[in-house]
């Protein structure tokens, strides 16, 4: 099953109110004090943020930037190869930077038009009641720091690459990000955890990692993929199977490796008939009568 916690550093703040981010012992930054205590800094930042408050703005050195730079083009190429019409419509749309880091309400003030999300700062995992349930009021929680500038092409967690050049372009999309906002309402209507926890396995294989086939191709929708330099190019090796709610919020798996299996939408509309469908409908009740069902 998904472990959304393995996926980001995990934070603290001490007695003194010292905020420290916590780095694998596997992570490109984890013997790098400079890069420790800028991860620190911003994560702190994200902390003091309330609701309503001002944006931290993060004064991205020429370091990220430079990262930022590199991982931008790298993505947009293979976007325009493996990505599905509808995401890079909306990319194209939305028009995110190349040259520098958007500030989250660079990207909000892009966004808001298109489809009203906007972006709020999130030090690194934000519970999942709280992720999700925030989609209902079009608000996507996002990280503000940026990979270790030794490997720009990889991160072992979601980083404003991901959360931006993966979420946000997706987001830009009407018809996707009206599923996200199912999802939020979705949540108001759950009480478990064995619910939520199914929810955020069905948004793991759709919105994250979701492929569809268009023109005799297979292409992908997921943010995960989307932002990915490695897995954009190997998930057409991944085996395929068709939209299976049941399977998808019950299945195990893996998320440091890329993911062997993928469930792949015929279109679009599937994805909003099959995925926004369940969403829309979704309880507890539903929950415990799929996971009572045994697999075929």
């Amino acid at each position: 099953m998904f472990t959304e916690a393995q996926l980001y550093s995990p934070v603290t703040k001490g007695a003194d109110g010292d905020v420290t981010v916590h780095l694998s012992d596997e992570h490109p930054g984890v013997h790098d004090p400079v890069y420790r205590a800028r991860r620190n800094a911003i994560a702190a930042m994200a902390l003091e943020y309330h609701p309503g408050a001002r944006v931290p703005h993060i004064d991205y050195t020429a370091e990220e930037q430079q990262v930022w730079r590199i991982v931008s083009a790298e993505l947009a190429r293979k976007r325009e190869r493996y990505a599905c019409a509808e995401v890079i419509t909306a990319a194209e749309r939305l028009g995110l930077p190349s040259d520098h880091i958007p500030q989250l309400d660079e990207v909000t003030a892009k966004l808001m038009p298109l489809t009203g999300f906007r972006y709020a700062p999130a030090a690194g995992l934000v519970p999942l009641r709280e992720f999700f349930g925030s989609f209902a009021d079009r608000t996507f929680h996002s990280t503000q720091y940026i990979r270790h500038h030794s490997a720009p092409l990889y991160t072992p967690e979601p980083d404003a690459v991901h959360e931006i050049l993966g979420h946000a372009n997706q987001l830009a999309s009407p018809r996707f990000a009206s599923v996200y906002e199912t999802v939020g309402a979705a949540v108001a209507r759950l009480e478990t955890d064995r619910a939520l926890k199914f929810l955020a396995d069905v948004f793991w294989f759709s919105m994250e990692f979701g492929v569809l086939r268009e023109h005799g191709e297979v292409r992908c929708y997921g943010a995960g993929l989307l932002s990915s330099f490695g897995e954009i190019e190997e998930f057409r090796q991944a085996e395929l199977r068709p939209l299976d709610i049941h399977a998808m919020g019950t299945i195990s798996y893996d998320i440091t490796h890329y993911q062997p299996i993928l469930y792949c939408a015929e279109s679009v509309g599937e994805i909003e008939d099959v995925v926004g469908g369940f969403f829309e409908t979704m309880t507890d009740e539903t929950v415990e009568r799929l996971m009572a069902v045994k697999p075929t």
